[in-house]
């Protein structure tokens, strides 16, 4: 007889089970590469939207806080973001003090500050794999494959250990999942001993086997509210940290009320009393969220809570404030527009690779057998496959509507993506010749692919920031008080946090006199974009001449740099030549460093720009054919990035 402690022991978190080998290797190295650390720099929201606040709020020091965080119109949610990069930050500042004065060793240097947060979120990325783990085995699959096939993929060796929000969706995702299949199961067994005791019951013959049978009905678990209050609570703060996080929530959500709807036992009124409580179990969690913003944003204070005087303005919603702004078109304009295909054509198979398209060629034959009526060729509706498949498509079809699409807002369905498609790059003891050969192609391939792209959003693209910003913390704190300009053009901006400036916005108290004041900037870093040449030089003109004046004016030294992609060396040069009053010379170069921004063109075999400086400035009207071979390694070394040092020109200081 099924009892409720044959259910608690069938999903027990108990069961030791052997994890194979390769897979410990690839977490090992998941790890690894986040210590190295990577260089690569995906996109300036896995610094600007998360880390680069929370550090400025936890180290008081000068942070470039964009527009999501105005309090104005705030649209960004606090508490993940400080619940996740928190503990990390505080640790730093915390442990700090303690490992110079024992360890020489200053935590508060980029490569801490890049390294120490990342870890902690690579540690959190594991909620994944076990996620991933404890679905096939409750549900009897091979989690060995599939668990080797997730550990070894480029998004979770890269995305899955930086601070996106989308990182953090994918974790909600994967537990919401997990959770939702453990209530499936539960469900399903307990719903099938109600149905067979009642089927019982009803043949019984006799008084003494009813009342027995009606006694073993009693026994049987509670199953259609569990895992409630968690649940609720967990898609609150999924869609708190990232509004989209609907699209994902709703096909568990939807598996989780319809468990059982059909039976014998489970009626319409099962079905929305969950939706009730699901409902009522979310308001005390909104209502936290809602505190806390409004909190930090400085809408609601104590003074007004001590007064009772609180009214609506005293309250900030910011996933209301969030669907507000992407609502308008012309916001969304400037972020740009992107063809609705674009993440089904491009993005799939950019992140999955091998997966994406077999996903893609498997559920077309879905469709097509939905078209023609096949449905009992279609996998079971209220099923794990069912669960599995609805997670993977309703997301990526829900984020296809929106015109702005980028590959990373659909990395969470990789969880449900493995687990229907993972064991497929596996060789079963059924498969003949001609599919061993196929899967071995396809495992290999997934292999391949994503050695490259961990290889080149790790460590390529965007590649020279991370360094710079090292050299040129070094740079701030060896010469102190010196104003440093930086601009950078047809790059992605540079993480202010990792330069720890003094706060200008902190009031500082002397200690001896008790007189308050603020610190003067000292760093002033330009973000221009893809600035044209000659708007970007125009800007140099102004903070060369400021900086010139204050120099002869208050006797502030200064230093003055340009940073961009080698590729624009020639139009830089030639541009800076038209400026006879500016001295531009290149101070140092950082390889690789890979931006779409600004991609270099294969160079002619009679360019001469890519002959060493020496050779070319001597004889500038000899022309020397380049080979095939010196075209090449010119091209390939126009991938890095140029850092300048702008002065003006010694006859015209």
């Amino acid at each position: 007889m099924f009892l409720k402690t044959d259910i608690l022991k069938a999903i027990s978190f108990r069961n030791p089970v052997k994890l194979p080998l390769s897979y410990w290797l690839l977490v090992v190295l998941r790890f690894a590469l986040t210590l190295v650390p990577q260089r690569g720099y995906i996109h300036p929201d896995e610094f600007f939207q998360n880390v680069e606040v929370i550090a400025g709020d936890i180290l008081t020091v000068d942070v470039a806080r964009t527009w999501e965080f105005n309090p104005k119109f705030p649209i960004r949610n606090i508490f993940v973001p400080k619940m996740i990069l928190g503990p990390p930050l505080h640790f730093i500042r915390v442990a700090n003090p303690f490992t110079k004065e024992y360890l020489n060793i200053d935590l508060r240097t980029p490569y801490y500050l890049l390294v120490i947060p990342r870890l902690f979120i690579c540690l959190l990325s594991l909620i994944n794999d076990y996620c991933l783990y404890r679905i096939c085995v409750l549900y009897g699959q091979n989690f060995r494959n599939r668990l080797k096939i997730f550990a070894s993929s480029y998004v979770v060796f890269v995305y899955c250990c930086r601070s996106f929000s989308n990182t953090f969706e994918m974790i909600f995702f994967s537990m919401l999942l997990l959770i939702v299949s453990e209530c499936m199961f539960k469900s399903d067994k307990i719903i099938y001993h109600d149905e067979f005791l009642r089927e019982k019951y009803k043949q019984a013959k006799t008084a003494v086997e009813k009342v027995q049978l009606f006694k073993l009905s009693t026994h049987l678990p509670e199953h259609s509210l569990n895992h409630v209050i968690f649940l609720s609570a967990l898609v609150s703060i999924g869609i708190f940290n990232r509004p989209t996080f609907v699209g994902f929530a709703f096909p568990p959500i939807f598996f989780w009320l319809h468990r059982g709807l059909g039976s014998k036992v489970v009626g319409f009124k099962d079905f929305h009393y969950r939706i009730f409580m699901l409902v009522i179990c979310s308001i005390p969690t909104i209502f936290f969220l809602i505190i806390i913003d409004s909190s930090y944003y400085g809408y609601l204070t104590m003074a007004d809570i001590e007064s009772f005087k609180i009214t609506w303005e005293n309250w900030v919603v910011t996933p209301l404030n969030f669907l507000r702004y992407n609502s308008d078109m012309g916001n969304l304009t400037q972020h740009g527009l992107h063809p609705r295909w674009l993440h089904l054509a491009v993005n799939v198979p950019l992140l999955f690779n091998v997966l994406g398209i077999l996903a893609i060629f498997t559920l077309s034959g879905h469709a097509y057998r939905f078209i023609r009526g096949q449905y009992s060729k279609l996998p079971r509706i209220q099923s794990i496959t069912g669960l599995m498949l609805f997670s993977l498509i309703t997301p990526v079809a829900l984020l296809s509507l929106f015109p702005h699409q980028e590959a990373r807002f659909i990395i969470p369905v990789l969880v449900p993506l493995v687990y229907l498609f993972g064991n497929h790059l596996h060789i079963n003891e059924s498969d003949g010749p001609h599919h061993r050969r196929l899967k071995n192609f396809l495992r290999y391939s997934w292999y391949t692919f994503n050695i490259i792209l961990t290889v080149f959003f790790g460590f390529v693209h965007q590649g020279g920031i991370f360094p710079f910003a090292n050299n040129l913390h070094r740079e701030i704190k060896r010469t102190y008080g010196t104003h440093t300009h930086v601009i950078t053009t047809h790059s992605y901006s540079i993480p202010t946090f990792l330069l720890q400036l003094e706060s200008t916005t902190k009031v500082w108290k002397d200690k001896t006199t008790g007189h308050k004041y603020r610190l003067a900037p000292t760093t002033f870093l330009y973000k221009y974009g893809s600035m044209p040449m000659d708007e970007l030089f125009t800007k140099i003109d102004d903070v060369l001449t400021e900086s010139e004046m204050m120099l002869h004016k208050y006797k502030k030294k200064y230093r003055f740099y340009v940073v961009s992609p080698c590729s624009l060396e020639k139009r830089i040069l030639e541009t800076a030549n038209s400026y006879y009053y500016i001295n531009v010379a290149e101070e140092f170069s950082y390889f690789p460093h890979f931006c779409t921004e600004a991609l270099p063109a294969f160079p002619s075999n009679r360019d001469q720009f890519c002959l060493e400086d020496n050779l070319i400035r001597k004889n500038e009207s000899h022309v020397i054919d380049l080979n095939l071979y010196q075209r090449i390694s010119c091209y390939l070394k126009k991938f890095c990035l140029k850092v300048y040092r702008v002065s003006p020109a010694k006859n015209h200081r």
